[in-house]
């Protein structure tokens, strides 16, 4: 019997073999197929409940298979999955076209909709009735037949695009290593870097030190390595990932993916992607984003301008070095933050135990949200890495299953994220509690440290956390409102508002102890976490604003002629270029975000959601970190509600004005 195709509440990660996906997903299709047929064939007039709420629980069965699948392929993948992937992807994208473009489907759909004025419907339901028309009307529904293959066609490209687009970034990834056996060439590195490298070595039976593109391996080596050559190459080999003369090159794709994605839009009567996407978000239209942008940038740049100048003028003094390179930032930056502040992130990571710091995001959970996480050994795992915990509210009731993975491997890609496995909904009663996932690649623990986290580390732990509190929390009727499903530059107020916890003495205090001693963090370290948070935020400001532009430009205009991926980034990075370019290397190539996460032209989020977060914790810093009220608010209003409401008229309720940008400005000394 297939595991997947059984009825069961957690997944059953042991069961499963990569030969169960392909008939499981088939199987799926077909269910959901049978259960859009029931809808389009029942004699009845269409209603909100045979139609709409009918079509919300359709293909349940596919999305948890499907979640189980696309999860592991980002978490714990190899070549077989990789594969496999590739062929499913485009009868999902079939499947899902083969709904948006059954006429029949729609006309059921539409009927209920040219009802709306006359239902009495509650928010949430007028809510679900509006995304689901939309999510015809604006996926192709009323094109004509012809029209509709092309949008098909389009879809099952794009599907296999962004799949290929991950699997050359992760190969990339996985082929470089930087094999390193004399002890000058590690001169500058802490210890904790150089265990773990030697670690990696060890485990590839080869004496000495190797450093990979992995981020906890990464970072340290250009942060704080004094071989500049070496800095140099590791810094040029991370840059021209999926853009070098192999066959993972990602150049045609970028290229491939932009165009398809205009054409879509134009087809839907959209005048670029980004007009399209925007349309459904709290900023609407590529001009809001583009002017919200540049009015950042004007505040940032000068800023950026001159610590970019008080860097290289370090540099020059420290090493002679007369011309800034990339590969020199984070070392010189580093070295100046330490003078200045008197503070190194080595000296910190001992008080950040990564068991420690999870119980620390736990307890504050607690505090603000009356949560209770207990470590189980009954929920299986896809790995032995992953934990796993049952959360419940005070009162003992079950909230959420969570799991927790946070070290990297070679089936893991880059970087961090929240997922799920179960979705929240309320059916037949019952009130199905969701099953939420986080995915870290923080430094794994060696032979004589546990795994000790830098403060980055920490804020990001957080930040997913923020996330994950988000789908734990959710609490409405419908899927497909449910907990992050809301608009992509409102889902980062909840992981964005966590971190600002990470600066706070009263927060610090319960979980920053000494993993050896106990001691709670000294607080002029946390002085000086608070004083530092600040440091260098016109050149973060603009490196993040770049990156947005970026998208913007890619997907705001018609990129037919663009011959060259290096060259229009480098055009689309003249505004906010503070570093010599790298002639081999290049950012879209690599840009997962955009081109295979869900971020196209919605990268300006996570700024756009920093005015939100900046803004609704200064709340709480009014009222107390942990008062009850503004978290009840906060819990009420934007954690449980998902998209249940538009996300302006959520923030509001619980804020009791519109967001203002001062308070990220002040924070990031920008005022």
């Amino acid at each position: 019997m297939n595991p997947l195709l059984q009825d069961f509440n957690t997944a059953p990660f042991s069961k499963i073999k990569n030969a169960d996906y392909k008939p499981a997903i088939l199987k799926a299709i077909e269910i959901a197929k049978e259960e859009i047929t029931a809808i389009i064939s029942n004699p009845e007039t269409p209603t909100f409940k045979n139609t709409t709420v009918a079509l919300d629980f359709t293909g349940e069965k596919m999305g948890r298979i499907n979640s189980i699948f696309f999860n592991l392929n980002a978490a714990e993948t190899n070549e077989e999955m990789q594969k496999i992937a590739q062929e499913v992807s485009p009868w999902l994208s079939e499947f899902k076209n083969d709904m948006i473009l059954n006429e029949a489907l729609f006309k059921r759909v539409k009927a209920v909709y040219n009802l709306r004025e006359t239902l009495t419907l509650s928010l949430e339901e007028s809510m679900l009735l509006e995304k689901q028309y939309k999510g015809f009307a604006r996926n192709g529904a009323n094109l004509n037949e012809e029209d509709k293959l092309k949008l098909r066609k389009i879809d099952t490209e794009l599907s296999k695009l962004s799949l290929q687009f991950g699997e050359n970034v992760l190969a990339e990834t996985n082929a470089f290593e930087m094999h390193l056996t004399n002890e000058s060439d590690v001169a500058g590195l802490p210890d904790s870097a150089k265990e773990a490298a030697k670690q990696v070595a060890k485990e590839k039976n080869k004496e000495g030190y190797i450093f990979t593109l992995d981020y906890p391996s990464y970072i340290p080596f250009l942060t704080y390595a004094d071989n500049r050559e070496l800095r140099k190459k590791m810094a040029i080999a991370a840059g021209k990932k999926a853009f070098q003369d192999t066959k993972f090159n990602n150049e045609q794709v970028v290229l491939e993916i932009v165009n398809l994605r205009h054409q879509r839009a134009n087809l839907l009567g959209y005048k670029t992607h980004a007009h399209f996407v925007l349309e459904e978000r709290m900023a609407e239209t590529p001009e809001k984003v583009i002017s919200f942008s540049n009015d950042l940038l004007a505040k940032a740049k000068p800023a950026a301008i001159k610590e970019f100048n008080e860097l290289e003028a370090y540099a020059k003094k420290l090493d002679n070095i007369d011309q800034l390179q990339k590969w020199d930032g984070a070392y010189y930056a580093e070295k100046l933050k330490k003078e200045r502040f008197n503070l190194d992130q080595e000296i910190l990571k001992p008080y950040f135990k990564l068991e420690n710091v999870i119980q620390g995001v736990f307890t504050i959970a607690t505090k603000l949200y009356d949560l209770q996480f207990e470590e189980i050994a009954t929920i299986e795992k896809y790995h032995e890495d992953v934990k796993t915990y049952n959360v419940t509210d005070t009162n003992g009731k079950f909230i959420a299953v969570f799991y927790a993975d946070f070290h990297p491997r070679k089936g893991k890609r880059n970087g961090a994220w929240m997922t799920s496995y179960k979705p929240q909904q309320i059916k037949d009663g019952t009130n199905e509690r969701p099953h939420v996932s986080i995915v870290c690649n923080f430094t794994k623990p060696t032979e004589t440290k546990p795994s000790l986290l830098t403060f980055n580390e920490v804020t990001t732990l957080f930040h997913e956390f923020g996330h994950a509190l988000h789908g734990m929390l959710a609490n409405t009727t419908y899927n497909s409102l449910s907990g992050t499903s809301v608009s992509w530059d409102f889902v980062e107020l909840p992981s964005q508002v966590l971190e600002n916890w990470c600066y706070e003495k009263e927060a610090l205090e319960l979980f920053a102890k000494h993993y050896e001693t106990g001691e709670v963090i000294p607080m002029e370290y946390v002085e000086k976490i608070k004083e530092s948070a600040s440091f260098h935020e016109g050149m973060q400001t603009l490196r993040q604003l770049s990156f947005g532009l970026l998208d913007m430009q890619w997907h705001g205009q018609d990129p037919s002629e663009i011959k060259s991926v290096k060259e229009f980034e480098n055009k689309a990075f003249a505004e906010t270029k503070l570093y010599p370019d790298v002639a081999e290397n290049c950012m879209s190539t690599a840009f997962s975000h955009i081109f295979q996460g869900g971020y196209s032209a919605g990268y300006y989020s996570y700024k756009w959601a920093e005015v939100l977060d900046a803004d609704a914790f200064e709340y709480f810093l009014e009222k107390g970190i942990f008062n009850k009220e503004v978290a009840t608010k906060f819990k009420e209003n934007v954690l449980s509600k998902g998209g249940t409401q538009k996300p302006m008229e959520l923030y509001k309720r619980f804020r009791g004005q519109e967001p203002k940008p001062d308070a990220l400005l002040k924070r990031a000394g920008l005022l």
